[in-house]
């Protein structure tokens, strides 16, 4: 026996056998279209039934072979939906407890964005919908404005504080104090 199949516990048996190829060709596959954290893949086969023991295998290969990495996964995930989905640090930090990112890990990664980019991000959100409330009036406008933020996961203060900016911004008339 080599060292490698005894410090990993596998057999030829064991290493060859039809479950774990499929599992492993599952976790290839998904791994091939974008990074995922170690508990979704887990999960991904734990829903094709595959047995315990066998994705323990499994994701220990994958661990050794470099393919898993849940500190670079958070980082590229938080990237990612930062920059494309606008979602705000709130947001990130519970899409990473989803998807099974250790809390220490994902506070890291959701650290990476800072408030000034989260600011901007918000504004750039708000700007782009503002020509879908032109015709309606000022105070559906922030109602609605403040709505898309509060989906990204923004505060309730951070959004109205940016919406009421981009708002006068924009021209649109005083709006009510005391609606928000």
């Amino acid at each position: 026996m080599s060292e490698d199949q005894q410090t990993s516990g596998e057999t030829p048996a064991v290493r060859d056998a039809p479950e774990v190829r499929r599992a492993q060709d599952l976790c290839v596959r998904l791994l091939s279209a974008r990074s995922r954290s170690r508990t979704e893949l887990r999960q991904a086969m734990a829903r094709k039934e595959v047995e315990e023991e066998v994705a323990e295998l499994v994701l220990g290969r994958l661990d050794r072979a470099g393919l898993i990495d849940d500190e670079a996964f958070a980082h590229e995930w938080v990237a990612s939906r930062h920059n494309h989905r606008g979602l705000s640090r709130r947001a990130l930090a519970d899409e990473l407890r989803r998807k099974g990112v250790d809390g220490s890990v994902a506070a890291e990664a959701v650290a990476a964005v800072d408030e000034d980019s989260e600011l901007e991000r918000a504004r750039d959100l708000v700007r782009r919908k503002l020509p879908s409330v032109a015709r309606v009036d000022d105070t559906t406008k922030l109602r609605r404005l403040v709505g898309v933020l509060a989906r990204k996961g923004y505060a309730e203060g951070m959004a109205v504080r940016v919406v009421r900016e981009e708002l006068s911004r924009s021209g649109t008339p005083g709006l009510p104090d005391d609606d928000f």
